[in-house]
């Protein structure tokens, strides 16, 4: 269009041009509006109002307090599976380390009766050479892997590890003693596998000596009857 114009001809001012958005999902944040409007208007000459490249409305913004809440909401849940997580581990770990100990003394419990042979061949003299290299590999390797024996003379008697065949009595002794072990008890860690077969002498009071008499403190010793 020339920029000349008749002196007649009425030149009309350009009217704002108005761009409404009616799409309903956020270009920028890609969340779900209900309405938008975008205006695209000349910046007025005082430099008030909206500039002429429009300015967008959205009112399906949510209140920052509901954005807050579904974030702490989220962040107590996630803490949650992590702690879930942990105990989960810590529970396998523990049922693993206790299935390996069982089938460790699983297999030590198989192997006693062979050791009960190794020690009757070592007392009567009979394990030297070859048997006894290989015989002495064998117990090492066991009691490497946990396996301890038990049942010596001379200690108290322990009914939750000995297992009493012979009594006698002796003044030698003041509480029940092993005095001969018949065949060695093994346990592997705090289990009991198997326990000592043993023979026990009880103390034996010697002539003069007058027993002594268990009282119960609970009941009043009766008076002596008196004579009529």
């Amino acid at each position: 269009m020339s920029g000349n114009y008749d002196e007649g001809e009425t030149v009309r001012p350009e009217e704002p041009v108005i761009v409404r958005d009616r799409r309903k999902i956020d270009p920028e944040t890609g969340e779900l509006r209900s309405e938008s409007i975008v205006e695209d208007a000349p910046r007025p000459e005082d430099g008030s109002g909206p500039p002429a490249g429009g300015e967008i409305v959205d009112d399906a913004v949510a209140p920052a307090s509901d954005v807050e809440k579904e974030l702490a909401e989220r962040t107590a849940d996630l803490q949650r599976v992590q702690a879930e997580y942990a105990n989960y581990r810590k529970r396998v770990e523990r049922d693993k380390v206790a299935n390996t100990t069982a089938a460790k003394a699983s297999v030590a419990n198989e192997l006693l009766p062979l050791l009960d042979d190794i020690e009757r061949a070592e007392q009567h003299g009979d394990l030297n050479g070859a048997f006894k290299a290989v015989a002495d590999k064998l117990v090492g390797t066991l009691q490497r892997t946990g396996l301890e024996s038990f049942g010596n003379e001379g200690e108290p008697f322990d009914p939750s590890v000995h297992e009493a065949v012979q009594h006698s009595t002796s003044p030698d002794v003041s509480e029940p003693t092993v005095t001969t072990v018949l065949r060695r008890g093994y346990k592997f860690g705090d289990r009991v596998l198997r326990p000592a077969m043993v023979a026990v002498t009880d103390h034996e009071p010697e002539q003069g000596e007058r027993p002594e008499t268990l009282v119960d403190p609970a009941d009043p010793a009766e008076p002596p009857a008196r004579n009529n």
